[in-house]
């Protein structure tokens, strides 16, 4: 086994449900993968406090935070796969969509990674001449979050 994690193995799931904490939890949900992704990336990031005093021999200190996960992909433009339209419509209509980016299948026992309902804030179109047109897409935790690890 290696003892590494390829981008390509990586897979992000999203369910038109939301997760809950109760009744609806990753482990619950039934979710769908979306295989049109060429490039994601998981901005995780902890805010700061500082905590600094006369204590600290001249040193600042500093205390961990609100946690933030937001999640930047770019796919294909393809109206017709369904993947495609359910980022698209919970774009237009300003509505959550619960998504889960794990570092491999959510049917393989240890693989993880942030799930979480999103608001999509970015859903740009590039139209570059020699390429195919892509959308990058940004997702922004909007409720419910968790890091999640399949068992």
């Amino acid at each position: 086994m290696a003892n590494f994690v390829l981008g390509m193995n990586c897979k992000l799931y999203y369910c038109t449900t939301l997760l809950d904490g109760g009744s609806n939890t990753p482990a619950t949900l039934s979710w769908l993968e979306m295989d049109n992704i060429q490039d994601l990336n998981q901005n995780l990031e902890t805010g700061e406090a500082d905590i600094s005093t006369r204590a600290n021999s001249g040193w600042e200190a500093t205390a961990a935070t609100l946690k933030n996960g937001a999640i930047e992909f770019e796919a294909l433009w393809k109206p017709s796969d369904t993947a495609f339209e359910a980022f698209k419509d919970a774009w237009l209509n300003a509505t959550e969509i619960a998504v889960m980016a794990l570092d491999g299948s959510k049917a393989t026992s240890g693989n993880q990674g942030l799930a979480s309902n999103f608001s999509v804030t970015n859903f740009s179109r590039s139209e570059p001449l020699k390429e195919a047109v892509k959308v990058s897409v940004t997702l922004k935790p909007s409720s419910y979050s968790e890091w999640y690890k399949v068992t």
